[in-house]
């Protein structure tokens, strides 16, 4: 490792006069508030969460990857890239035997010591956490624009927004629906209004009964839950068909969620990852609260 290391801080070293001519300079503004800049387009990035990995093939750049990290699932030629890892810890030799011109983080789920070692050694770190539909889009023009495919960028950004647009406009009207949307089961946990999947909940015209704590993803007891009796339930699960977490609050007919039998399942890779694929979530719950107003 220590050669590796040695390598890239000498290449960090390299004096500006050095540097390739600023005329295919591309810079960028990540999610920390701070410019990115590349000297060229990037050809070798390395993307260190499932999410970001996603938005760099929506974004046009997939054949550019050459790292990813544990549950890198999705487009399917993810399961082709070398793994370095997982979010939580990664395999900083691995990742630089790799020559990453581009580094992909995750804001709030990627050590910050591991990516202040990569930014010391060098190497560009581009750190995103999308909160939002709009900065979904956004997060993919940025990332093409490093990448250089900002045709394959835009237009899929473009789909997207269209979309997410199209669905508003659709449920515009409909009558509200109190929802509890669950994201972990141990400790019970749900998301607030500043979640991007409370404005999913908005967009089909539910409303969240959680939407005012404070923490983006708060714990919560289920006495909560059982005091704000949504009329409807929505979860994810451990995996993309299990609806445990579901079948859990059965044991509660007085709520009218359950009595009304509206428990319902979203993959939670398409509702969980802020991601294109965000879109089909959002039309399983709009589909879903759709449901929950023909039960009334």
């Amino acid at each position: 490792m220590a050669a590796s290391l040695l390598r890239h801080l000498t290449l960090a070293l390299l004096p500006l006069a050095a540097a390739p001519a600023l005329a295919a300079e591309r810079c960028a503004m990540d999610d920390r508030g701070r410019e990115v800049c590349l000297d060229a387009p990037a050809s070798r990035i390395a993307a260190l969460s499932p999410g970001a990995t996603e938005l760099v093939f929506a974004a046009g750049a997939g054949e550019r990857v050459v790292a990813v990290v544990a549950h890198s699932d999705y487009p399917s030629e993810a399961a082709e890239v070398p793994s370095v890892g997982n979010h939580t810890r990664v395999d900083l030799e691995a990742l630089l035997s790799l020559e990453p011109d581009l580094v992909i983080g995750w804001v709030t789920g990627n050590p910050v010591e591991q990516l202040e070692r990569l930014e010391r050694l060098g190497l560009p770190v581009f750190q995103i956490e999308p909160r939002r539909i709009e900065e979904i889009a956004g997060a993919i023009e940025r990332l093409a624009h490093l990448a250089g495919s900002e045709a394959e960028g835009e237009a899929e950004a473009a789909r997207f927004r269209q979309g997410m647009a199209e669905l508003a406009r659709r449920h515009a009207e409909s009558a509200p629906v109190s929802v509890f949307y669950q994201v972990w089961d141990s400790p019970l946990m749900t998301i607030n209004d500043e979640h991007w999947i409370s404005e999913v909940v908005r967009l089909c015209g539910g409303v969240n009964v959680f939407a005012e704590l404070d923490r983006l993803a708060p714990r919560i007891a289920e006495e909560a839950v059982l005091a704000a009796d949504p009329e409807v339930i929505l979860a994810g699960g451990m995996g993309e068909e299990k609806r445990d977490w579901l079948d859990h609050w059965t044991r509660y007919p007085e709520l009218i969620a359950v009595d009304r039998d509206n428990l319902f399942f979203v993959p939670p890779s398409l509702i969980q990852r802020p991601t294109p694929r965000l879109l089909e979530g959002s039309r399983l719950m709009c589909d879903a609260l759709e449901v929950a107003r023909g039960r009334r």
